[in-house]
């Protein structure tokens, strides 16, 4: 891939690291995706803001990517990849509020909630992605979601402004929101000052649950679809007789029939593949069409 003049020049106000032409396989859950025409881990905030303001000047396309939750195509991304990697704050405010950065995973924020008696985000044990991206999905468990822990969210607009917004003036529904435009770079989250051994045992005890009944031990982006009202997608997807059904090398669990998993050298095409002809015999088989949890993004491979 040849580098445009304008894509270089927005690389070059970037003071983070840059990968050029980055494999977007190394990057995701999955372990599946073509190059990105170029991936940035902005150093701070304001390197962040510059790439924004330079993108947007340019009409550059930015995607923040987590990692879980995400099929990249075959093709990979168009433009710019930005990781929040280096945006790992957890700072208490007061007793009963943390500001916790953007690129923190699920699974290192509850380590810290346990050794401090954070209450309140056991629920989020077996969430695997980022705060970032698991608000903007809205992600959750059976114990809850993420809209009951948000206060506010810390949001990079698209013309390069800070914004705070506070969590009742925001839409949120079953594993999505309608957030305004822009990159969360931070969020507050409720607490409750609960005893250590306490908080810990209960994240302990649902991660026990987790490994018992999802496929920890292969490379998957997560539930690929969303539960009807009333109903679980894994359920019916077994009930049409799909678990354990293969494309290539994308797999319906046989643990979980929810879950997508890559047992070799799986492509977006396989997984694509896999996805519509199950929601397809989903549908004829029990009249139930279900929705898409997993995120798709990318072009097609030429």
């Amino acid at each position: 891939m040849t580098l445009t003049a304008s894509l270089t020049a927005a690389l070059n106000t970037v003071h983070g690291e840059v990968r050029v032409n980055e494999p977007m396989w190394r990057h995701v859950s999955l372990r599946i995706g073509g190059n990105a025409d170029a991936l940035v881990v902005p150093h701070d905030i304001d390197d962040l803001q510059g790439l924004v303001v330079q993108a947007g000047k340019a009409g550059i396309p930015i995607t923040v990517i987590g990692g879980t939750n995400l099929l990249v195509r075959d093709g990979g991304i168009e433009g710019i990849v930005v990781s929040l990697h280096r945006f790992q704050d957890i700072q208490p405010e007061g007793a009963s509020r943390l500001y916790v950065g953007g690129g923190v995973r699920i699974p290192h924020l509850l380590n810290v909630a346990a050794k401090h008696g954070y209450g309140g985000l056991e629920f989020a044990a077996g969430i695997p992605g980022t705060i970032a991206g698991s608000v903007v999905m809205n992600a959750g468990t059976a114990r809850g979601e993420m809209k009951d822990a948000l206060q506010a969210i810390h949001v990079l607009d698209t013309e390069g402004q800070l914004r705070v917004l506070q969590a009742d003036t925001l839409e949120f529904g079953y594993r999505c929101s309608t957030l305004p435009s822009g990159i969360i770079v931070g969020v507050w989250l409720n607490i409750i000052p609960s005893p250590v051994k306490q908080v810990s045992m209960s994240i302990k005890a649902l991660l026990r649950k987790r490994k018992q009944t999802q496929p920890v031990t292969l490379p998957s982006a997560g539930c690929a679809f969303r539960n009807p009202r009333g109903d679980s997608a894994g359920r019916l997807i077994e009930q049409a007789g799909f678990k354990g059904y293969r494309v290539g090398d994308a797999a319906i669990s046989t643990l979980h029939a929810n879950f997508v998993v890559n047992v070799g050298r799986a492509t977006a095409r396989d997984v694509i593949s896999l996805i519509e002809h199950v929601r397809s015999g989903v549908n004829m088989k029990t009249g139930t069409w279900l929705d898409l949890e997993l995120t798709i993004v990318g072009r097609e491979q030429g």
